[in-house]
């Protein structure tokens, strides 16, 4: 039995502007675009892609699956996310050396540092 990997959904008070808010923090293309789904993917033919789906009401407790992040650089770009909207969230991670960061609809997510050359 084949098994791929297709997308991750998250449920979004507005599917389009999130959408836009993670393909604008990654890079990525949008390859669908109506006003209840909106999804994004490293490239056109690339999967998995992110998929924004509308739900009714905010967020309510802390998200049981994240995205982890690494970028070669953590600090700066923990400030171009927060640039761009996100803001530093605590979940009771203490001291570590990841940075955890909400998107605009409180989405945690992780910004982790480099990897080890």
């Amino acid at each position: 039995m084949a098994l791929e990997w297709e997308q991750v959904s998250v449920d979004a008070r507005d599917p389009r502007a999130l959408g836009r808010w993670w393909r604008d923090a990654l890079g990525w293309v949008v390859v669908h675009d109506e006003p209840d789904e909106f999804e994004v993917r490293p490239d056109a033919d690339r999967l998995p892609g992110l998929l924004f789906v509308r739900v009714v009401g905010p967020k309510a407790a802390k998200n049981r699956l994240h995205l982890d992040l690494r970028p070669d650089d953590q600090a700066a770009e923990v400030d171009r996310l927060l640039a761009l909207g996100a803001t530093r969230a605590d979940v009771g991670q203490g001291e570590q050396p990841w940075v955890v960061l909400a998107d605009p609809e409180g989405n945690e997510f992780c910004v982790l540092a480099a990897r080890a050359r």
